[in-house]
């Protein structure tokens, strides 16, 4: 979605090309513009990638630390991340830190699905317009709590994927997500402890998570984007930009804004995200791998009842950083989302200055 409202966004050369008087004034004009619109494709597709391909590891590691309630070292910084991603990929190969990608991509692909559905079948909007009209951002974030609870058990079910050891696991097919998912919903496929969570008690958190999760998104994602447009605006009327300047002006707040936005509701809710993710491990017969040496597996034997038992019992056994084990992972993942966007821009540069 972020890659075709870059790429659908209006170039300010467009209006140029009825001005052109020059055959090779046309023609600089419309490479500029067949670039212009290769880079919103590109720049979209860069940022696509760095979040759900070259972060996963980082996330896999993320979700490991922080269901892993036996671990002494809580990984706060990068430093000890880094060294226990190294571990893993020294005793178990590669694969353990890509272990779960397909099932993300299933998530987000029943998350879209589910919306879509709802929302052609009900009169609940998918988008909100720009005048603040409360019955109509309620009944908007009513479609996200419906959507959350249709994607909740493949939610689980991918959850489980990406923290289960490799030393133990089953090849499994990249569907095995939907039919863990369903088989969870209607009671069947592998045995679960007397531990197990019923679904309708994990509805309040993960919607919950979810909801703040968009709601912090989204006004963060606004705020950044009016201030970074305001300061466009103002270096505008300060002095005259080039040509290059202004394209970089026209894809670049949208990408910065998202980066703000993601970051942002990520470290604030981490805490209930640690929270969300023990109570939908529970009772599953996991085995994860040892975060504090990166090799053995272990079992997690939580016996939460619910959202507040296990609030406490993180707080009360593993102190108020319990709630942040794994935080350094999040440190790495945005840095390498950062880096990505800098080069990104670099390379666009380049390829500006080549064709102006």
């Amino acid at each position: 979605e972020l890659g075709r409202r870059l790429r659908e966004k209006p170039c300010k050369t467009r209006s140029d090309l009825t001005r052109a008087t020059q055959p090779q004034d046309l023609k600089k004009l419309i490479k500029t513009e067949q670039l212009n619109r290769f880079a919103g494709f590109g720049i979209g597709l860069a940022s696509l990638f760095t979040e759900n391909v070259l972060a996963h590891p980082c996330i896999v590691l993320r979700r490991q630390c922080q269901v892993n309630y036996h671990a002494r070292h809580y990984h706060l910084t990068p430093f000890s991340i880094i060294n226990i991603m190294y571990s893993f990929n020294k005793t178990q190969g590669p694969r353990a830190l890509w272990k779960g990608m397909g099932s993300t991509f299933i998530v987000q692909g029943v998350t879209l699905g589910a919306e879509g559905i709802i929302s052609e079948f009900t009169p609940l909007p998918r988008e909100v317009s720009h005048k603040l009209n409360p019955k109509q951002i309620g009944e908007h974030l009513l479609l996200k709590c419906l959507t959350y609870m249709v994607a909740m058990p493949f939610y689980s079910a991918s959850l489980i994927e990406t923290v289960q050891s490799e030393i133990i696991r089953d090849n499994t097919g990249i569907l095995e997500c939907v039919k863990e998912g369903i088989g969870r919903v209607i009671g069947l496929g592998v045995p679960h402890s007397k531990r197990l969570l019923p679904l309708f008690s994990l509805i309040f958190p993960t919607v919950l998570h979810g909801v703040l999760h968009y709601i912090i998104s989204s006004i963060i994602q606004k705020i950044v984007l009016l201030i970074l447009k305001r300061k466009t605006y103002n270096s505008h009327l300060a002095e005259s930009t080039s040509p290059m300047q202004n394209m970089l002006d026209a894809y670049f707040p949208e990408l910065i804004a998202n980066f703000a936005a993601s970051l942002c509701s990520d470290v604030i809710l981490y805490p209930l995200e640690t929270v969300l993710h023990r109570l939908h491990i529970q009772g599953t017969r996991t085995i994860i791998d040892n975060t504090d040496l990166g090799y053995e597996v272990l079992p997690i034997n939580t016996q939460y009842e619910g959202m507040r038992d296990c609030i406490n019992t993180i707080k009360q056994e593993e102190g108020v950083f319990g709630f942040y084990k794994g935080f350094g992972a999040v440190i790495i993942q945005y840095t390498l989302h950062a880096t990505i966007l800098q080069i990104t821009k670099m390379i666009y540069s380049t390829l500006l200055q080549n064709s102006i």
